[in-house]
């Protein structure tokens, strides 16, 4: 199936968003070493291209499984293809993150995980880490661990028929967060996974059926749409209430909702897009790259300016932004994209 290059602009746009988050608190270590001010930027809630992440993932899952519901042994292939596209690239990292940690322990912002966290990382399992906090060794994994569990009972769904799956992936995703919301607090892993942001994969359903089913946005229309999204996160970001995970999803997720919709439900191309457009969308397709890979290039970077000297927090922060995604490129083409065709021809999906 065809890619939807707005789709693709939007994750390139979600995963750099979280990086300018990550890169900020090193980019003040920088100015205090230069003895300089730096005040960070929240003109939007970077953290949103994670919500932003979970609706396009929604979308992307019904999008591109046409060929499979209704299918004898969809749900096996559907778990393989998944599996094939999320472990090599997080695996790789996971380990990277491993042998770093124990050589170099000062250079990470966390403890020495046990054994336990260790394998409940690899697994995608919700476990507690040395600092008291739900996440695996390598803490960007906890979005990966939702991901997961929508994938498992995507798969499970896949088993009934066709006009059964969609709903009962979203009744089990709302039993989830019901039962967290009014009995809760739930024991790990159900009171991970019954977190109101797990909706926000079911709402990206919803734009996939939507789209299906010939629904448009054309014109001004969609551009409205997409201001409005892009409003809500304003909005998010400069005085509203947005503390606690139901007002986190309300917000953020509403946003990310209107910004899909409007990325997903617009008119076909007839010609292929402009040069802009076109590297943005291939950004997007390294943009799982980008997203794990950001961390150790701010890192890296952060050390290598305060050792020789060039230690202002603007340069820093174009130098780490711009080598992430120069890396998330190169890790796409030469590690995550082979390694995921090779591991589908292993698993035989």
């Amino acid at each position: 199936m065809q890619p939807i290059h707005s789709i693709q602009v939007l994750r390139a746009l979600a995963a750099f968003m979280v990086a300018v988050h990550h890169v900020q608190p090193d980019a003040a270590i920088v100015a205090m070493h230069a003895g300089l001010s730096f005040s960070r930027s929240d003109i939007l809630p970077w953290m949103a291209g994670v919500d932003i992440f979970f609706v396009v993932s929604g979308f992307i899952m019904v999008h591109a499984s046409q060929d499979l519901f209704g299918r004898v042994g969809a749900a096996p292939t559907f778990l393989k293809r998944r599996l094939a596209r999320i472990v090599p690239l997080y695996w790789g990292m996971t380990t990277l993150f491993l042998l770093v940690g124990f050589a170099a322990p000062a250079a990470l912002n966390s403890g020495v995980p046990s054994l336990g966290q260790i394998l409940a990382s690899y697994l995608f399992w919700p476990a507690v880490s040395t600092q008291g906090v739900v996440q695996p060794v390598y803490s960007l994994g906890w979005t990966l661990n939702y991901e997961m569990l929508f994938y498992a009972l995507f798969a499970v769904g896949l088993l009934l028929p066709r006009r059964w799956t969609l709903p009962a992936v979203t009744l089990a995703l709302a039993g989830l967060v019901g039962a967290e919301s009014m009995g809760g607090p739930l024991p790990l892993p159900f009171g991970f996974w019954g977190q109101p942001i797990v909706l926000e994969f079911a709402a990206g359903m919803g734009i996939a059926v939507l789209r299906k089913k010939g629904f448009r946005l054309h014109g001004a229309l969609r551009v409205a749409v997409a201001a409005c999204g892009v409003a809500v996160l304003f909005a998010a970001a400069h005085g509203w209430d947005t503390e606690g995970t139901w007002s986190v999803v309300l917000w953020r997720g509403s946003a990310a909702v209107l910004l899909v919709l409007a990325a997903a439900c617009g008119r076909e191309r007839t010609v292929p897009p402009a040069f802009p457009i076109r590297a943005l969308a291939a950004v997007g397709d390294a943009s799982y790259a980008l997203y794990l890979v950001h961390p150790f290039v701010i890192r890296g970077l952060r050390e290598v300016v305060l050792r020789t000297g060039l230690a202002s927090p603007g340069l820093y922060i174009v130098l780490a932004l711009g080598g992430a995604v120069l890396a998330a490129v190169l890790l796409y083409r030469y590690f995550e994209r082979p390694a995921t065709r090779l591991l589908r021809r292993w698993l035989g999906s």
